[in-house]
């Protein structure tokens, strides 16, 4: 199998690169950073800025000189962000929604084509548990995942004509590097959201098993985590119940944010 994953250098991008390598298929990993090192197989770095058009075109000729196609795409490149709306300013989000939905995006729209030519082939766009469960104080964040997996349900229906299949994989926390790129204007979310990462209790080898078993059943949605499948069936039998715990813990959360406030000085709305 011809695999090709995006930010596949390092987190949970290295971990679906290392499962296929293993498993014996030609990868590509394409990255806007060089990996330290590869594992052994048939691998191959290309530099990859998932918010460039040309460099996604440059990828696809890649493919098409090397490997004559692609089988799987992975768009896993992803950063993230925390932080409260009123202070999330545009940059903000032209940064998040470039990486997180338009990288997505262009890697769909560039390899699409490849795969209705060859009436096979499989994307997997990997969002997040967040963009289903919606919580408050990262909004930016939210959206770019809820916005992929939108996307990926568009295409699951769109492109199975053509015997190309969909996934999107909403992981919970994982203890990655992701939170090298996290960016926000508010330290007590940023603090959170890092303590979240840094204890994620399933393991970047144990999401790339699951990612790589749902390609080889054509399964459409991965919910990675146990405590994320819970919270997705709270959420549709007792919304009630959920949204309490939300209130309950937003209020907690928002003691804290009026206290850094005071600290630095920021007026409080």
């Amino acid at each position: 199998m011809r695999v090709l994953v995006t930010g596949g250098a390092s987190g949970l991008g290295r971990a679906i690169v290392e499962h296929y390598a293993a498993a014996g298929c030609r990868v590509l990993v394409a990255d806007i950073a060089a990996p330290a090192a590869l594992p052994s197989g048939e691998l191959v770095y290309q530099r990859l800025d998932v918010r460039s058009e040309p460099d996604w075109a440059m990828v696809r000729e890649w493919c098409r000189v090397h490997w004559g196609g692609l089988d799987l795409l992975v768009n896993n490149a992803g950063v993230a962000a925390a932080g409260r709306m009123e202070l999330l300013d545009e940059a903000d989000w032209d940064w998040i929604l470039g990486v997180n939905l338009r990288g997505v995006v262009l890697g769909c729209r560039t390899f699409v084509p490849v795969f209705k030519e060859q009436r096979s082939g499989h994307i997997v766009n990997v969002a997040s548990l967040a963009g289903l469960m919606n919580l408050p104080g990262m909004a930016s964040y939210n959206v770019s995942k809820a916005a992929v997996i939108s996307l990926s349900e568009t295409l699951r229906h769109e492109l199975a004509p053509w015997g190309v299949h969909t996934t999107v994989v909403c992981p919970g926390f994982v203890p990655t590097n992701l939170g090298e790129s996290l960016r926000s204007p508010d330290p007590v979310l940023a603090e959170k959201a890092l303590d979240l990462i840094r204890n994620g209790r399933v393991t970047p080898q144990e999401v790339a098993a699951q990612v790589a078993k749902a390609v080889a059943k054509r399964r459409f949605l991965v919910n990675t985590h146990p405590e994320g499948r819970a919270a997705l069936r709270f959420k549709r039998w007792w919304p009630s119940l959920v949204e309490r715990r939300i209130v309950k813990s937003w209020r907690r959360t928002t003691s804290e944010l009026e206290a850094q406030d005071t600290r630095s000085g920021r007026s409080r709305v």
